[in-house]
Parts: C-alpha cells; sequence; structure tokens
C-alpha cells in the first residue's frame, strides 16, 4: 500500500472567501482542528500550532504558510517537533482548495509528505493512518464553523 498522500472533498455551504478564512486565520482554525494557533495566513510566515494534552500541557508543533491565494488555496507545513521549522523533508504539506460551486465550496485537502520523512515503511504507515484519522475527525468540523461564519 502506498503511503503518499490524503485526499479529502467536501462541499461546504458558504463562499470561498468565508471558507478561505476559515482554513487560514488562527481564530478560526482553532474552532475545527488545532486548540491553539500563532501564525500570520500569509506565505512565508512561521509559527505554531498546539493540541491540548493529557493534563492540560499542550504540544506545539511548528507550521510555515506555504502559499496564500485568497480566496481559492491556502497551504501550510507543519511538524511534530516544535523545535525545527517546517521546511521540505522534515513536515506535512496540507494544501487546500477552494472552488466555488453555486452559493457553496467545494474544499479539497490534500496533505502529503509521508514519503519525504525518510521514514521506515511501518513508521510511514502508522503516521499515514494517524492522519486519516485525525482528518477523518476534524474535517467534518469545518463546514459548521463556516456556516455559522457566513451569518
Amino acid at each position: 500500500m502506498e503511503y503518499a498522500s490524503i485526499e479529502r472533498e467536501i462541499r461546504i455551504e458558504a463562499a470561498p472567501a468565508v471558507v478561505f478564512e476559515v482554513v487560514s486565520s488562527p481564530e478560526h482554525l482553532k474552532q475545527w482542528w488545532a486548540d491553539e494557533a500563532e501564525f500570520a495566513p500569509v506565505a512565508g510566515d512561521s509559527g505554531r500550532i498546539g493540541f491540548h494534552q493529557d493534563g492540560g500541557a499542550v504540544a506545539w508543533e511548528r507550521f510555515t504558510v506555504v502559499d496564500a491565494q485568497p480566496p481559492r488555496l491556502f497551504s501550510f507545513r507543519w511538524t511534530h517537533a516544535d523545535g525545527e521549522e517546517a521546511a521540505p523533508g522534515n513536515s506535512f504539506l496540507v494544501v487546500f482548495e477552494l472552488e466555488p460551486e453555486g452559493a457553496g465550496t467545494i474544499l479539497r485537502m490534500t496533505e502529503t509528505g509521508f514519503r519525504e520523512r525518510g521514514w521506515s515503511e511501518a513508521v510511514a504507515a502508522q503516521h499515514h493512518a494517524d492522519h486519516v484519522s485525525g482528518w477523518d475527525f476534524f474535517l467534518p468540523r469545518l463546514p459548521a464553523v463556516a456556516e455559522k461564519a457566513a451569518r
């Protein structure tokens, strides 16, 4: 089996400009994905996102905006280590492509970087499975946040 990418597509009842804001702004990101987010949604900006752990600690991960083209494209790299900058070869690349459809938006999400990390087959498979599970949990939360923001 190949663990090169994860691809998802969802329809959201909000305009692309609203959906772009929801996938690219830290305040909206915290409503459907990360618990903490510190970055500017500008290509080249580096920051971090955090997820609350048991006991209240935050696990911080490096986050670098790769591309921001409102209202159609937002992409970023992220690592699982707070110490190193997210760059090709040490991080995952997530791309959100937004396409208008009627009054709503088709969001296509792709995450890659599993092969580029140099991991063994077993390690790549485990990270891929973890991210599949994560995106299957978090992405369905995004439409409600976007639809609320559109009101």
